[in-house]
């Protein structure tokens, strides 16, 4: 991890990294990345200086490289990652459990950094913060340059929801929980608050990682779980996160996919639960049938990110029950942070795995 010098307490601890962190920015559709070198940060209150084990590349992370979602630019894209705290401003910070996070400690981080004092994060919605900042979504420059994921190093702002995780459990498993396994604890959390989910029947729509996970966590909890894919081989590989069929109409529908709203509404049971959880990217309108969703007596809800709470939840169910599914087998393939051109290339082609994993100094 290199040498740390770290100057004088003040109201900002400058950090010196020999050698110096690298990031690899990108600087807009059809170019390739740039590395950039970065020999120091300087860390405010509250702030932590995480060294990378791993991160993943995440759907979103290929739509925004494709030109399908917006995004400022120069940037540093990732926010899937695992790694290990080198360096803290000179309060200290807190994981969500609230006790002191100590040098060395291995975490994940929420792709959110919240104020916790506006009117949506005293609602408990801190991803939606009226001040909202967001790991591999922001442009470098007025937060410093280790913004993103696919870095060496990034430097996590108060706000950040940062969760302790077991020195067991492999980097495969943990890099995701940051992205698709809390937002898929989220989703299904939701749909637990209108219906007991043991004994229930859920349909979930679409067989990537945000989808297997909540069939995962969704089965735990006692449901029938059905995933849908047009993929043959993801819905075989559904079959080993606890997917079955279905005998009778959902009671809950999670819309995993963004391509099949339309079916996830028509599809709810009277009474049921429809969450929208995969539509965060420009697609068509979708036909609404009001009519119907008023005489079905259905409930729409969408989810978009998680809390920390629910961070943290997705992480102790990966280290506790959820060890008995393939989490690690969705990483299918790892390469150097250098190569990540390439890497979002094979991310895209047809048969590409889950999530794709990024090594620094490889």
């Amino acid at each position: 991890m290199g040498t740390l010098l770290i100057r004088p307490p003040g109201h900002r601890r400058d950090v010196t990294l020999r050698p110096a962190a690298t990031a690899m920015v990108w600087i807009g559709e059809g170019h390739p990345h740039e590395t950039i070198a970065v020999p120091g940060v300087a860390l405010a209150d509250g702030d932590v200086l995480v060294a990378v084990e791993m991160s993943t590349i995440c759907g979103s992370d290929v739509h925004t490289v494709q030109g399908r979602r917006s995004a400022p630019t120069p940037l540093v894209l990732g926010h899937e990652s695992v790694g290990r705290v080198i360096a803290t401003g000179d309060t200290g910070a807190n994981a969500v459990d609230g006790t002191p996070l100590r040098i060395g400690d291995r975490v994940v981080w929420s792709v959110t950094i919240s104020c916790a004092s506006c009117d949506r994060c005293l609602r408990g919605m801190p991803q939606k913060c009226r001040s909202l900042g967001k790991y591999g979504h922001d442009r470098v420059g007025a937060h410093g340059d280790l913004t993103g994921a696919f870095a060496s190093h990034v430097q996590l702002r108060e706000g950040t929801a940062i969760v302790r995780v077991p020195e067991a459990l492999p980097a495969a498993v943990l890099a995701p929980a940051g992205c698709a396994t809390a937002t898929a604890w989220a989703a299904v959390a939701r749909a637990a608050r209108d219906h007991d989910l043991d004994g229930a029947a859920v349909r979930i729509h679409g067989a990537g990682l945000v989808g297997l996970s909540a069939a995962a966590i969704a089965a735990e909890q006692g449901a029938t779980v059905e995933v849908l894919d047009p993929n043959p081989d993801r819905r075989a590989l559904a079959a080993r996160f606890g997917a079955t069929s279905l005998d009778r109409e959902p009671d809950v529908v999670i819309e995993a996919s963004g391509h099949a709203v339309g079916e996830a509404l028509a599809g709810v049971t009277v009474g049921g639960t429809v969450v929208l959880v995969g539509s965060v990217f420009p697609a068509d309108p979708v036909p609404f049938d009001a009519e119907s969703i008023v005489r079905r007596l259905v409930t729409v809800a969408g989810i978009h990110n998680y809390t920390g709470a629910e961070l943290a939840a997705a992480v102790a169910f990966l280290a506790g029950r959820g060890r008995a599914y393939p989490f690690g087998d969705a990483v299918g393939a790892v390469r150097g942070l250098h190569e990540i051109d390439a890497a979002l290339e094979e991310a895209t082609a047809a048969g590409a795995p889950l999530r794709i994993g990024l090594l620094p100094g490889h």
